[in-house]
């Protein structure tokens, strides 16, 4: 048993040394790709297309529902499917990297289609002809007619050809970025380090775009703001490919789905076989260390019936014999899947809050002294948590971490889970401070006889910053921690598929979310009396929006309480937990 462990380290190291990335092919050079170069280029790109996505995700909703005349629950969904449409091909832009073609060329090849989308955005805004008739749609008897027919389909397809772009560098940017650093101690830390470096990278992008894209597309044009967004993204794409010489390049060894497909098929064949009792008995190929990227697996306990896939009886083939790390890597998936469906119930409140929040700064008087944000533009209320998120990012990485450190003897100063924790729990105190906010925004507008009229309540949107605080604790925490967890824990072979999954919790909240809006305003309206659904229509004075946040605010302590229970069940990878040093 010693000597097959000493074996596989010996695999292991000579992997890292010899080195299972290169650059197109030729061994690393340690100077020149040492990883930090790489890192600030890439988040360089990843600033530049968050600078153009941010903007159009919490400003978009004012253009559907002013310029192309969408209820307001309608045009919230449609935002919400476009972001979970982004995070969904995310998943395949990362099946497509993992297997077949290198993060890199994943990203220039599948990355411009950003620009074209964001181009045939910018014409339908330019022209007249590919819009719905001008009318005031603030009106509660505003006869407008909502985009339909082959116009709707346009904003549909540029909507689909930006989400489909988006979907491929936001799966490949941040695995890439992990593939720059090697696999000792100090690699994995400047590694856990980049993630927050790049999640800051994410933030000033959506400071510039909220500050620069949002006041082009109130105040010059939506058809400027959507060719700024653009000339951002071409300017993304070419300083990454300038970048080339710099980068490691992880080679793609076939479908991780086959591999675990393999698996399932070979241990249902050997299914009345017995397990050895010495697991050293098991299949495993150290002449096959590249299949996984150059990473061999250690066998862990848990899903035995997995097991008999790596059982010798005489037959080999891949669809009768697998190795031991083939069965791991299927093992990791299945360990991760609570802790997926958990995030995603937690997470459903937090896509809502944002899109609805918008809507509400845009009822609110929008002046504080000298400070102004126009009543077209709320969605700049978001530099409030994205600043906030950038000063706790920057101290958790630089003081927190350190500190905690010293203490528990986590590379990471606390794990990745409890990280979420806290981000989870913020989230719900950000629902119930904007049922609360929401309480007193209708009883405002209700003293001052504004409930029908839809007109700007005198009541402060700066009061909006308190739910906003909290959303930044959360982006700072869960955000990261989500992020970091899923990529740190699949394998090699498997790491755009990792940071895939993570960007599918957010696809899966949006589209669920979706549905939540659409039922509630369905239980909640009575025809009978006239009584319209909580978020139906375009008067949100009349709306009950107080209430839909209280429901959220219920929905998410349910998913912080079923996260809990799955996270302290949850068994970290050996080689990649925060491992005491």
């Amino acid at each position: 048993m010693l000597d097959t462990e000493q074996a596989k380290l010996h695999i292991n190291m000579a992997v890292v040394l010899k080195g299972s990335l290169h650059c197109e092919g030729k061994p690393i050079n340690k100077e020149r790709q040492d990883g930090n170069k790489a890192s600030w280029l890439i988040c360089f790109t990843t600033t530049m297309m968050y600078a153009a996505f941010i903007p159009n995700l919490m400003n978009l909703v004012t253009y559907l529902h002013n310029i192309m005349h969408m209820d307001i629950a309608t045009s919230s969904t449609t935002v919400s499917n476009f972001n979970g449409a982004s995070a969904g091909f995310a998943l395949l832009g990362g099946f497509l990297t993992d297997s077949y073609i290198t993060r890199f060329k994943g990203i220039v090849i599948f990355g411009p289609l950003e620009i074209l989308g964001y181009r045939l955005l910018a014409l339908q805004a330019y022209l007249p002809s590919l819009q719905p008739p001008p009318c005031d749609i603030s009106k509660q008897s505003s006869n407008c007619k909502p985009v339909h027919g082959s116009n709707a389909a346009i904003l549909n397809i540029a909507l689909y050809i930006v989400a489909l772009g988006e979907g491929f560098t936001r799966a490949n940017l941040p695995s890439f970025g992990g593939d720059q650093f090697g696999e000792d101690e100090i690699g994995l830390r400047r590694k856990s380090s980049f993630f927050n470096w790049y999640t800051i990278g994410i933030s000033i992008g959506g400071i510039i775009g909220l500050v620069f894209v949002v006041w082009l597309q109130n105040y010059k044009g939506w058809d400027l703001g959507f060719a700024l967004c653009a000339a951002i993204v071409l300017l993304g794409i070419i300083v990454f490919v300038f970048g080339f010489k710099f980068y490691r390049h992880q080679i793609p060894n076939g479908s991780p789905f086959t591999r675990m497909l393999q698996v399932i098929v070979a241990a249902f064949k050997k299914r009345k076989l017995p397990l050895p009792e010495n697991e050293d008995e098991l299949y495993e190929d150290l002449s096959k260390e590249e299949m996984l990227g150059g990473e061999l697996l250690q066998h862990t306990k848990g899903f035995k019936f997995l097991d008999r896939a790596s059982i010798l009886n005489g037959k080999n083939g891949n669809w009768t014999l697998c190795t031991v790390t083939q069965v791991e890597e299927l093992k990791i998936i299945l360990r991760m899947f609570p802790i997926f469906v958990s995030a995603v119930v937690a997470y459903i409140p937090l896509p809502l809050i944002l899109t609805l929040t918008v809507q509400q700064g845009g009822t609110m008087n929008n002046k504080l002294g000298k400070i102004h944000i126009s009543p077209a533009s709320p969605a700049s209320l978001m530099i409030i948590p994205i600043i906030l998120q950038i000063l706790l990012i920057i101290l958790y990485d630089r003081l927190f971490v350190p500190f905690a450190r010293k203490i528990t003897g986590y590379r990471t100063g606390i794990t990745h889970l409890q990280r979420i924790a806290i981000g989870f729990i913020s989230g719900t105190i950000a629902t119930c401070i904007a049922a609360v906010i929401e309480m007193k925004r209708k009883s405002v507008a209700r003293d001052h006889g504004l409930i029908d009229s839809g007109d700007q309540v005198p009541m402060s949107v700066f009061w909006l910053g308190l739910q906003f605080f909290a959303l930044g604790i959360n982006d700072a925490f869960t955000f990261v921690g989500l992020l970091e967890f899923f990529n740190s824990e699949v394998s090699k072979g498997m790491k755009s598929i990792g940071t895939a999954i993570f960007f599918c919790v957010t696809a899966l909240t949006s589209y669920i979310g979706t549905i939540v809006v659409n039922v509630v305003n369905k239980t909640t309206s009575h025809p009978d009396t006239g009584e319209i659904g909580w978020l139906e229509g375009n008067n949100l004075n009349k709306n009950h929006l107080d209430r839909f946040y209280w429901l959220l605010t219920i929905l998410g302590l349910v998913g912080y309480l079923n996260y809990l229970f799955w996270a302290k069940r949850y068994v970290y990878r050996r080689d990649y937990l925060v491992q005491k040093d």
